[in-house]
């Protein structure tokens, strides 16, 4: 269960696949602000979650390999549940809420406190480890998101957007913290069922509320970016988790944030204040602190079953029956034997649990 070994210089494939899904969600940030004009809140967040469950789910259907990717079992069902009430259907509101009345720029900076409240309840709440480095890494972005939320000349009050953004923030983390605890099933599948029931609970919502009917060409607009900045980023994102841990894929996600801003800027013509470039600093500072972390030291696996995407390597040299799937990297259930050595690692799917 080690380090899968690669050559100097190159980048772990969970990083990868965090930087690819904070990438395209941060682009999104500025094309949604778009879409707001001529949609509810509601609406857009139903539509942008439609896309990416229904895109998800064509994709899945056309290129899915048997045997591939782990499955879904009963006792994941109350996870994934939870992720999409609280990531799906609460979160995407309460940040189209708060971009309503809020700077696409600020907004996209402010997003960085999901990273935040993510290893706060990874730590505090599922024990995920962590040391004084990933902790001032934190620090420093908390302090970015105070200035991005403070008011201009001063004063107590954070606009309320800031709050709701905030809020979004705080869903989205319960959700990371869920779905990490399925993230050996399959990322597609897992990313599509949130993106259908989450976009089906809120169009019906919107619909309720009396949201009016968009153009083919704007909701057809709609649903593409979802696909694309929420249904792929979020297949990316539970991809990443298995690899990392929840605490240190909602650090490099946190790259997001600043794609967003940039977009923004130019994109939608926004200023460029001198807070926004305070919080940039404080934010890359922090992230910059979890990218050069290095965590190496002898611990225990002890035994373990469990059902992922795998290949026969040093840690999976395991019997197959006649009924598991064939292939250089397949997924089936499988147990490890008890183990002990020393190397470098992250709370992945594989260490999670062992002492420090």
């Amino acid at each position: 269960m080690g380090a899968a070994a690669r050559a100097p210089g190159t980048m772990p494939q969970g990083i990868a696949l965090a930087l690819a899904a904070a990438g395209l969600f941060g682009l999104g940030i500025p094309c949604s602000k778009l879409l707001l004009g001529e949609m509810s809140p509601v609406l857009v967040a139903g539509l942008l979650y439609c896309g990416a469950g229904a895109g998800l789910s064509a994709v899945g259907f056309v290129t899915r390999r048997r045997g591939n990717e782990g499955r879904l079992g009963r006792k994941d069902i109350p996870w994934l549940a939870g992720a999409v009430l609280a990531g799906g259907v609460t979160g995407p509101v309460l940040l189209m809420w708060g971009l309503e009345s809020t700077p696409a720029s600020s907004t996209a900076l402010l997003l960085n406190l999901e990273g935040v409240f993510t290893a706060a309840l990874a730590w505090f709440v599922f024990r995920e480890n962590f040391d004084r480095r990933i902790a001032l890494g934190m620090a420093f972005i908390i302090s970015g998101g105070i200035v991005l939320a403070w008011p201009p000349g001063g004063g107590f009050a954070p606009p309320a957007g800031a709050f709701a953004v905030a809020g979004a923030c705080l869903c989205w983390a319960i959700d990371n913290n869920l779905t990490q605890k399925v993230s050996g099933a399959d990322p597609l599948r897992i990313a599509a069922i949130k993106g259908v029931v989450a976009g089906s609970v809120n169009v019906a919502l919107a619909f309720s509320l009396e949201a009016r009917m968009p153009s083919a060409g704007l909701a057809a607009g709609a649903l593409v970016l979802g696909l694309l900045g929420y249904g792929i980023s979020l297949g990316l994102f539970v991809a990443a988790l298995r690899h990392l841990g929840t605490a240190r894929t909602a650090a490099y996600f946190s790259a997001a944030p600043f794609v967003g801003a940039v977009a923004a800027l130019v994109m939608l013509d926004e200023p460029l204040r001198p807070e926004l470039m305070a919080a940039a600093l404080l934010m890359g500072l922090g992230i910059w602190l979890h990218v050069t972390e290095r965590h190496d030291h002898v611990h225990e696996h002890g035994a373990l079953a469990h059902d992922h995407r795998h290949r026969h390597d040093e840690d999976h040299e395991h019997p197959h029956g006649e009924s598991d799937p064939p292939g250089d990297v397949h997924a089936h259930a499988h147990v490890h034997a008890r183990l002990t050595h020393g190397h470098p690692h992250y709370p992945d799917i594989h260490h999670r649990d062992h002492p420090h």
